[in-house]
Protein backbone atom coordinates (compact mmCIF):
# COMPACT_ATOMS: atom_id res chain seq x y z
CA UNK A 1 0.00 0.00 0.00
CA UNK A 2 0.80 3.30 -0.14
CA UNK A 3 0.71 6.07 2.14
CA UNK A 4 -0.49 9.09 1.24
CA UNK A 5 0.40 12.61 3.44
CA UNK A 6 -2.80 14.13 3.19
CA UNK A 7 -3.10 17.17 5.61
CA UNK A 8 -6.29 17.83 7.24
CA UNK A 9 -7.59 21.50 7.04
CA UNK A 10 -8.46 23.00 10.61
CA UNK A 11 -9.61 26.08 12.06
CA UNK A 12 -7.22 28.57 11.45
CA UNK A 13 -7.21 31.95 13.56
CA UNK A 14 -4.65 34.45 11.53
CA UNK A 15 -5.13 36.76 14.43
CA UNK A 16 -4.05 34.44 17.26
CA UNK A 17 -0.25 34.83 17.73
CA UNK A 18 -1.27 39.33 17.50
CA UNK A 19 -3.71 38.40 20.52
CA UNK A 20 -0.39 37.36 22.78
CA UNK A 21 1.72 40.06 21.40
CA UNK A 22 2.08 43.43 22.31
CA UNK A 23 1.14 44.38 18.83
CA UNK A 24 -0.46 47.61 18.15
CA UNK A 25 -3.66 45.85 16.99
CA UNK A 26 -3.58 43.49 20.10
CA UNK A 27 -3.97 46.70 22.81
CA UNK A 28 -6.47 46.37 25.93
CA UNK A 29 -9.24 49.27 25.21
CA UNK A 30 -10.91 50.84 27.80
CA UNK A 31 -14.47 51.07 27.60
CA UNK A 32 -16.39 54.31 28.78
CA UNK A 33 -20.43 53.79 28.53
CA UNK A 34 -23.40 55.28 29.63
CA UNK A 35 -26.41 53.64 31.43
CA UNK A 36 -29.65 55.13 30.87
CA UNK A 37 -31.28 54.68 34.66
CA UNK A 38 -34.93 56.21 35.14
CA UNK A 39 -35.74 59.73 33.47
CA UNK A 40 -33.15 61.91 33.40
CA UNK A 41 -30.83 60.04 35.55
CA UNK A 42 -27.92 58.36 33.83
CA UNK A 43 -24.34 56.09 34.97
CA UNK A 44 -21.36 56.56 33.51
CA UNK A 45 -19.20 53.36 33.57
CA UNK A 46 -15.42 52.86 32.81
CA UNK A 47 -13.98 49.42 32.40
CA UNK A 48 -10.77 47.72 30.84
CA UNK A 49 -8.16 49.63 33.11
CA UNK A 50 -5.44 47.85 34.45
CA UNK A 51 -5.08 45.80 37.23
CA UNK A 52 -2.63 47.53 38.54
CA UNK A 53 -4.37 50.79 39.13
CA UNK A 54 -5.43 51.40 42.58
CA UNK A 55 -9.63 51.84 41.40
CA UNK A 56 -10.50 53.72 44.68
CA UNK A 57 -7.73 56.42 43.93
CA UNK A 58 -8.58 56.96 40.27
CA UNK A 59 -12.30 56.89 41.42
CA UNK A 60 -11.73 59.69 44.57
CA UNK A 61 -10.17 61.80 41.93
CA UNK A 62 -12.79 61.48 39.65
CA UNK A 63 -15.38 62.29 42.08
CA UNK A 64 -13.28 65.50 43.48
CA UNK A 65 -12.78 66.56 39.51
CA UNK A 66 -16.43 65.92 38.08
CA UNK A 67 -18.41 67.20 41.57
CA UNK A 68 -20.87 63.49 41.14
CA UNK A 69 -20.88 60.53 43.32
CA UNK A 70 -19.57 56.98 42.15
CA UNK A 71 -18.12 53.61 43.65
CA UNK A 72 -16.15 50.38 42.48
CA UNK A 73 -18.20 47.33 41.18
CA UNK A 74 -16.70 43.75 41.29
CA UNK A 75 -18.19 41.92 38.34
CA UNK A 76 -17.37 38.33 37.60
CA UNK A 77 -16.52 38.69 34.25
CA UNK A 78 -15.69 42.01 33.65
CA UNK A 79 -13.52 42.41 36.91
CA UNK A 80 -13.59 46.12 38.73
CA UNK A 81 -15.42 48.80 37.06
CA UNK A 82 -16.02 52.28 38.26
CA UNK A 83 -19.34 53.84 38.25
CA UNK A 84 -19.96 57.88 38.07
CA UNK A 85 -23.58 59.50 38.53
CA UNK A 86 -24.09 61.41 35.33
CA UNK A 87 -23.01 61.72 31.80
CA UNK A 88 -19.39 61.84 32.27
CA UNK A 89 -17.78 60.55 29.27
CA UNK A 90 -16.14 63.04 27.70
CA UNK A 91 -14.76 64.26 31.22
CA UNK A 92 -13.30 61.12 32.03
CA UNK A 93 -11.76 60.04 28.61
CA UNK A 94 -9.86 63.67 28.95
CA UNK A 95 -9.13 63.16 32.89
CA UNK A 96 -7.38 59.56 32.00
CA UNK A 97 -5.20 60.88 28.89
CA UNK A 98 -4.37 63.56 31.24
CA UNK A 99 -3.37 61.78 33.67
CA UNK A 100 -1.54 59.51 32.03
CA UNK A 101 -3.25 56.45 32.97
CA UNK A 102 -3.89 55.15 28.82
CA UNK A 103 -3.80 56.40 25.84
CA UNK A 104 -5.70 58.45 23.65
CA UNK A 105 -6.10 55.64 21.39
CA UNK A 106 -7.02 53.38 23.42
CA UNK A 107 -10.29 54.43 24.74
CA UNK A 108 -13.66 53.71 23.31
CA UNK A 109 -16.59 55.90 24.03
CA UNK A 110 -19.76 54.25 23.92
CA UNK A 111 -23.64 55.38 24.32
CA UNK A 112 -26.24 57.49 22.02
Amino acid sequence: MVELDIQIPTAFDPFAEAADSGAPGAKEYVHIRIQQRNGKKSLTTIQGLKKEYNYDKILKDLKKDFCCNGNVVQDKELGKVIQLQGDQRKNVAAFLVQAGLVKKDQIKIHGF
